[in-house]
C-alpha cells in the first residue's frame, strides 16, 4: 500500500436499531501513553450485542462499533507488552478515582466506559486499550481466549453470591451467561438446577452434564434454593424469582433490564433474603476463568456454536439475533485491514 494513503479497517457498526454494517475507519497507528495497540483476532457475540441491534440496551447511544468479548495480539511493543503477545482484553474502562474504584470495584465505576457499549468496541482489525486492561493469554487452548470475558460475568456473580459446597442453586436463564454462571457454581461444589423456557437451551446445558433442568412450568423444591441467579434479561422472570429463594437465601441479579422491578416486601423480609446485583467482572474473575480454561474445568470448544468471518456478519446478524436460543457462542474472526 502507498505510504501516503491512510490504512483503513472495517468496523462492525450498529448505526441504529436494526441496522448493522461494516464501516471503514482509519487503522490506528499510535496509542496514548500507557495504552497498547492490539490487533484483534476474534470477537464473541453476546446478548448485549443482540440487545444493541434490537434497541433494547439501557446504556447505549448510536451509532456504535460493537464488540466487547475480545482476544488478539499486541500490535506494537508498548507499556511493557511485547509485540505479538497473545492477550485477552478487559473491556471495562474505569476512572480509577471514584468511590467504587477506590474500593477495588472498577467493574461498577461511576464513570465506567465499556468497549462496544459506552464507547466504540473491538469489532475491527485494531483497537487501543489501557495496558492494565490486558491479560496474557499464553497457554490458553486454541480459540479459548475470546470466551474469557463472557465467562467472567458468571464467575463474578458466583464469587459475589458465594454458594457453598452442597448448596442448592438455581440459575434462571440457560443462555451463555447463565450457563457460565452454572459452570462456576458447580465448580464450587453447589448442586445446580437450571431453568429456562427454551428446550433448546436446556438441551445445550445437558451437554455440559447438567441434569437438574426445568421448564417454566416445572415444580421446584418447596423449601427454595440457597442461592438463585437470574440471567434471563426478562423483568417478569426476575420478579418471579423472588419466590424461589429459600429463607435465609440470596438472590443475585446478573442480567440487566430497562424495566422497574417490584416484589412483595413481606415475602422479602420474612425470608431475610439477601438481594444483590452483579455487574461485569474484575481482574480476579478474569484470572479464575483463564485458569479454568487452561486446566479444562471449562471445555472451551464445546461452548462455540459457530465461527464466521467478519465479512459475513452483516448478512447473518438478523438471523443470529432471531435464532439466539439455538446458540451458545458465536465467534467472529477478524480478517485484518480492509
Amino acid at each position: 500500500m502507498d505510504g501516503s494513503v491512510a490504512q483503513t479497517m472495517l468496523c462492525g457498526t450498529c448505526a441504529a436499531p436494526g441496522t448493522f454494517a461494516l464501516e471503514p475507519r482509519p487503522l490506528p497507528q499510535t496509542a496514548p501513553e500507557g495504552w497498547v495497540l492490539v490487533d484483534i483476532d476474534a470477537v464473541g457475540l453476546c446478548g448485549t450485542d443482540f440487545h444493541i441491534f434490537e434497541g433494547k440496551h439501557p446504556f447505549l447511544a448510536y451509532p456504535r462499533v460493537i464488540g466487547h468479548e475480545l482476544s488478539g495480539h499486541v500490535a506494537q511493543t508498548a507499556a511493557g507488552w511485547p509485540k505479538g503477545r497473545p492477550v485477552v482484553i478487559n473491556p471495562y474502562l474505569s476512572c480509577g478515582t471514584c468511590i467504587a474504584c477506590r474500593k477495588g470495584k472498577p467493574n461498577c465505576c461511576t464513570d465506567i466506559a465499556v468497549l462496544g457499549v459506552h464507547r466504540d468496541g473491538g469489532m475491527c482489525a485494531r483497537i487501543a486499550v489501557p495496558a492494565g486492561n490486558l491479560y496474557d493469554a499464553t497457554g490458553l487452548p486454541e480459540g479459548a481466549a475470546v470466551l474469557t470475558e463472557f465467562l467472567a460475568i458468571g464467575a463474578h456473580a458466583v464469587r459475589r453470591a458465594a454458594p457453598q459446597r452442597g448448596d442448592a442453586v438455581l440459575v434462571t436463564g440457560a443462555g451463555p451467561i447463565g450457563l457460565g454462571t452454572a459452570l462456576f457454581a458447580r465448580a464450587r461444589g453447589a448442586k445446580v438446577h437450571l431453568r429456562d423456557a427454551s428446550a433448546a437451551r436446556l438441551q445445550a446445558a445437558a451437554g455440559f452434564g447438567f441434569a437438574d433442568l426445568h421448564g417454566v412450568e416445572d415444580l421446584l423444591p418447596p423449601d427454595g434454593f440457597d442461592v438463585v441467579f437470574d440471567a434471563t434479561g426478562n423483568a417478569r422472570a426476575i420478579q418471579a424469582g423472588f419466590a424461589h429463594v429459600a429463607h435465609g437465601g440470596t438472590y443475585c441479579l446478573v442480567s440487566v433490564v430497562k424495566d422497574d422491578i417490584t416484589f412483595s416486601d413481606p415475602e422479602f423480609h420474612k425470608r431475610e433474603m439477601t438481594l444483590m446485583g452483579s455487574r461485569n467482572a474484575t481482574d480476579e474473575d478474569f484470572a479464575a476463568v483463564m485458569q479454568a480454561l487452561r486446566d479444562g474445568t471449562v471445555d472451551a470448544a464445546r461452548l462455540i456454536s459457530e465461527t464466521l468471518p467478519l465479512a459475513d456478519l452483516p448478512a447473518r446478524f438478523p438471523a443470529l439475533v432471531a435464532n439466539r436460543e439455538a446458540l451458545i457462542k458465536v465467534v467472529v474472526k477478524i480478517g485484518g485491514q480492509a
